[in-house]
């Protein structure tokens, strides 16, 4: 059942995105980059309350009084600020929402990843805490309604001495003090909130916590017409002689408030208990598969770090030498954290299918899927290819690729080092190489699109060498649900070869050897 809605939820999302794909393109997609949005919506929630906050008086006199006076006396700046802090925060709940459902859908959320989905659950009913305090200092008929509803739901829990209820009970029962201490719940919350995200992220290698400066805008400006076209308003000021009857809600922040009319409120207690256990339960329900860690092999491994830079999930760091190499570190694996995606074997300079040695081994393998073995898998592969134009085709086992038929499915296009492509064109295995990932808004991996892009460019080691054709490399993104344009733009790819005559020189000549520091050998 859990397979099936993640199916049918994946399908959903990819369908979605690419047609958002179409609108803002594969980089500025907001899919994409769901937690960095939720990142930047946080800090301007946290800027325009700090500037709010200015005007605001904190007792409960004067409370919906200076709440007024911004909102129409001042509507030019704190009054458009208000609207700007009250729909920043519904779409920050939208935001987070859509992001824990997406991260279920692409199963993201089990494994090692458990401990930022685990990290994650407190952060939503901290947005929650702080979107309530936030309506109750508004003291207009809603917030009045939400302190209610709140302190009947608190004192049904056995937590307090008295019931805190009475508080409410008339206008002279709530006093300042009350008020001041909702006052700094609404800011230390935040504070606490701040601090989860950044703990969130820890295990995740060079975490985006911004979007493009251009996404940024545009969420901006968006914000700002609506706060425009649709002010935040208050609803008539506070009266505790009077029971409120009718009031708007705040669907995104107080979706549950409504039934406490007709749910008891144990009920409520107990499914938002029943909610949050599964939310922690669901990395182990079920529970996933592990395959086998990468393992270092210390003959081959000099310590150079490229490995621990390109891990996205921080499971390779350097260590003192433990053996009489030449070299003070030596790489070491995290098994707790290696989800064998083998990225780090793919960065490793000595993964080096040039070599003339039959045994081929680098300095950090997947024992599940040895360097060896996927160079074995290349030339068997290679063996089979016909026609005008042979193409082989690497993939990612999360994109479109694995549907084709002949093509080597990796964990991660990134695992291929750029020598294998060398390899795969100067050997003549191949008149081109075609290396076909997961979608580059929504890359499994995180960093497999951004790696494999920087090392064919030469911006990053280990490099693709000048000497291979660019012409003869394709690389195309494509998600599972996007079958139909890889195998488009396969066959255009095919069709270039064609045209600029594939068959014609099938090897390369043997380049000089290369004067960066690489350990890649000559064919």
């Amino acid at each position: 059942m859990i397979d099936l809605t993640r199916r049918v939820l994946r399908r959903g999302f990819d369908r979605s995105e690419r047609g958002l794909d179409m609108v803002f393109g594969p980089s500025w997609n907001p899919f994409g980059m769901l937690g960095a949005l939720g990142w930047f919506l946080f800090w301007v929630v946290a800027g325009s309350g700090v500037y709010l906050f200015i005007f605001f008086d904190t007792g409960v006199v004067n409370a919906y009084t200076s709440v007024e006076w911004m909102t129409n006396d001042h509507w030019f700046h704190a009054g458009i600020l208000r609207s700007f802090h009250r729909y920043a925060s519904d779409l920050m709940v939208a935001v987070m929402m859509v992001h824990l459902v997406r991260e279920f859908a692409f199963d993201r959320y089990r494994g090692v990843r458990w401990f930022s989905w685990i990290t994650g659950v407190p952060l939503i009913w901290f947005v929650y805490i702080s979107g309530i305090t936030g309506y109750w200092l508004v003291w207009d008929v809603l917030a009045q309604y939400v302190a209610i509803v709140s302190v009947e739901l608190l004192d049904w829990l056995p937590i307090f001495g008295e019931p805190i209820a009475r508080n409410f009970l008339t206008p002279e029962s709530l006093t300042s003090r009350f008020f001041t201490l909702m006052v700094f719940l609404h800011i230390a919350i935040p504070l606490l909130l701040l601090l989860l995200m950044w703990i969130h992220i820890q295990r995740i290698t060079g975490a985006r916590v911004n979007p493009p400066r251009a996404v940024m805008a545009i969420v901006s400006l968006a914000l700002l017409v609506v706060s425009l076209a649709i002010p935040a308003v208050s609803q008539g000021p506070a009266d505790l002689a009077r029971v409120p009857v009718e009031v708007g809600i705040d669907w995104f922040y107080l979706p549950l408030y409504p039934l406490a009319d007709y749910v008891p409120h144990g009920t409520i207690w107990a499914g938002v208990a029943l909610f949050t256990i599964v939310l922690i339960a669901m990395p182990w329900l079920p529970p996933m598969r592990k395959p086998r860690p990468a393992e270092v092999v210390l003959d081959h491994c000099n310590g150079c770090a490229r490995c621990v830079e390109d891990c996205p999930y921080t499971a390779v760091d350097l260590v003192p030498r433990t053996d009489d190499a030449p070299f003070s570190l030596q790489a070491r694996v995290d098994p707790d954290r290696c989800v064998a995606c083998g990225i780090c074997m793919g960065a490793c300079p000595s993964s080096s299918p040039f070599r003339r040695t039959s045994d081929l081994v680098t300095g950090i393998d997947l024992p599940d899927l040895p360097l060896r073995q996927l160079r074995e898998q290349v030339v068997e592969i290679a063996a089979g290819l016909e026609g005008d134009a042979r193409v082989l085709t690497i993939g990612c086992a999360y994109g479109a690729a694995k549907n084709v038929a002949g093509a080597i499915v990796l964990p991660c296009v990134a695992m291929a080092p750029p020598s294998l492509i060398d390899f795969i064109i100067s050997r003549g295995h191949a008149d081109g190489v075609a290396v076909a990932g997961c979608s580059e808004r929504s890359c499994q991996h995180r960093l497999g699109v951004e790696l494999t892009r920087q090392r064919f460019a030469g911006e990053r080691d280990p490099y693709l060498r000048a000497r291979v054709p660019r012409e003869r490399v394709a690389t195309i993104w494509a998600g599972p649900t996007e079958i139909p344009r890889l195998e488009s733009e396969l066959a255009e790819f095919r069709a270039r070869l064609i045209k600029a005559g594939a068959n014609a020189p099938r090897t390369l000549p043997a380049a000089p050897p290369a004067n960066r520091e690489t350990a890649e050998a000559q064919p």
